[in-house]
């Protein structure tokens, strides 16, 4: 065992990927295109082929192991980059073996983009987590390229992922109808982003509850519940603007006050901080400010 560890920590040290916080803004040269999932817009996604190079240069790696059928969703994906004139793309789809290959990480090779479908986020991580294919996405990142993903390809781009599922409540209806302690299931994400806590589908499935609920489970991470047809553009690892037809919800609890649970586990807690973000509105995630559209009064 010493032998091993000997070995993997030198590893893990140069590589800067797999030890939390190792990907430092300082070295992120690349931008994250989170999307709320929803319909995607067509200007959402013509801007998200400018930002990997235009049409003309953009190497687009297409991602589809969060769908239940990736074979469609590279079609359809596929299509509609081709559609926006882009030429090079490719579908990387990956088993965990396939992925823990090293040359596998060769098919990103040039990528300057790389788009995450939707469907369940667990099929994602559990096939690339802690693979040489993760620290390839991360390496493109810190190089420039562009990472982007929808609904489920959202939900990974946090380091504290959000499943969707939950331990306490058993009612199938009505999901996350409490604010309660040890209900909502996280698992870790593929950590682009380090300080927040991404969430999906935000205002058109009423998820502020699962929400305000990690948040105080993890005060010291922002909670970025994005809407539908709506993306922040994540520049530099720094900060990030909205875009889209719909809300950015931000909660804050780094600040909050007496975060406690009663003995039903129902959390609570006083001075937590909410932004309601709309298009052209931006946010630091250094220095926690939210930067107004020019035009806002």
């Amino acid at each position: 065992m010493t032998h091993f560890l000997s070995r993997l920590i030198p590893l893990a040290l140069i590589a800067g990927m797999f030890i939390p916080g190792g990907l430092r803004s300082q070295t992120i040269q690349g931008s994250l295109f989170i999307i709320g999932g929803g319909d995607r817009t067509a200007d959402l996604m013509r801007e998200f082929v400018e930002m990997a190079g235009g049409p003309a240069k953009a190497k687009i790696a297409i991602v589809p192991n969060a769908s239940g059928d990736p074979d469609t969703a590279c079609i359809d994906m596929t299509a509609e980059f081709k559609a926006m004139g882009v030429r090079n793309i490719e579908c990387v789809w990956l088993t965990h073996e396939q992925a823990m290959d090293p040359a596998s990480a060769h098919r990103l090779d040039g990528a300057t983009a790389v788009y995450f479908t939707g469907g369940d986020q667990v099929r994602v991580t559990k096939a690339l987590l802690g693979t040489p294919v993760h620290r390839k996405l991360r390496e493109l990142y810190a190089g420039g390229a562009v990472l982007g993903g929808t609904s489920a390809g959202a939900a990974i781009m946090s380091d504290v992922m959000i499943t969707g599922d939950e331990r306490l409540n058993k009612d199938t209806v009505r999901n996350f109808r409490f604010i309660r302690k040890n209900n909502v299931v996280t698992v870790e994400g593929l950590g682009f982003i380090t300080d927040a806590i991404i969430d999906q589908h935000f205002v058109a499935r009423k998820r502020h509850n699962r929400l305000i609920s990690v948040v105080l489970e993890h005060p010291r991470l922002v909670g970025v519940g994005i809407d539908e047809s709506t993306a922040i553009i994540v520049r530099k690892g720094r900060r990030f603007e909205v875009a889209g037809e719909g809300n950015v919800i931000i909660y804050d609890a780094r600040h909050a006050r007496g975060i406690r649970t009663d003995t039903s586990g129902t959390l609570a807690a006083t001075n937590l901080t909410m932004h309601v973000l709309s298009a052209g509105d931006g946010y630091n995630l250094a220095t926690h400010t939210v930067i107004p559209r020019k035009d806002s009064q």
